[in-house]
């Protein structure tokens, strides 16, 4: 299929734009799928940082990245993504955050605008120019409603001059599907 779906396009992103030896950011390990692509693309020399409020998806998160042999100096963070900034002090090259709830866990937990847009803006603080923040929403059930719509807001709101945003969807699926919102931090700042 020539159209990549959500996951698969938000990993052809993150690839693209992460280098070896840089820093990077999983703001919601959940089962760490999006922890282990980090990994792998910054190699031992890289740092990620991984945070979730739940021990179980921190800890299945690192007996993925085990499982696969990974090396790469991961933090684990078992705290609010909303409080990154108290723990990530360094420049990222990239940031991914996957909302909603834990797979397989209870669908009571999810992400919500109040605290996502606070670590979304956070990321952005922290990206260098040529940064990339990936955020992949599910507007299918009604918090992840309100969070896609505030979240989409959000993002719309960055200036043009410094923040590049694309939005990634497919518009012919039922069921209100997942989609991407991928912000680039621009090298230079453009006029208006």
């Amino acid at each position: 299929m020539l159209l990549n779906n959500i996951l698969p396009f938000a990993h052809h992103l993150l690839r693209s734009s992460i280098r070896p030896g840089e820093s990077v950011l999983d703001g919601t390990a959940g089962n760490g799928h999006d922890t282990l692509l980090l990994a792998q693309c910054v190699g031992a020399g890289g740092k990620v940082w991984a945070f979730d409020i739940q021990a179980q998806a921190l800890a299945q998160t690192a007996a993925r990245l085990a499982d696969a042999g990974i090396r790469t100096k991961v933090e684990y963070v078992c705290a609010g993504h909303e409080t990154l900034a108290e723990y990530v002090e360094e420049p990222l090259s990239a940031a991914v955050f996957n909302f909603g709830w834990l797979p397989g866990g209870n669908k009571m937990l999810t992400t919500q605008a109040a605290t996502s847009i606070p670590a979304l803006t956070a990321s952005l603080a922290l990206l260098k120019p040529g940064g990339l923040l990936v955020a992949v929403l599910y507007p299918g059930h009604d918090a992840g409603y309100h969070e896609a719509h505030s979240v989409e807001q959000w993002a719309a709101d960055l200036p043009q001059q410094q923040y590049a945003v694309l939005k990634y969807g497919f518009i012919n699926r039922q069921n209100q599907p997942p989609y991407l919102l991928a912000v680039e931090k621009l090298q230079k700042i453009r006029q208006a």
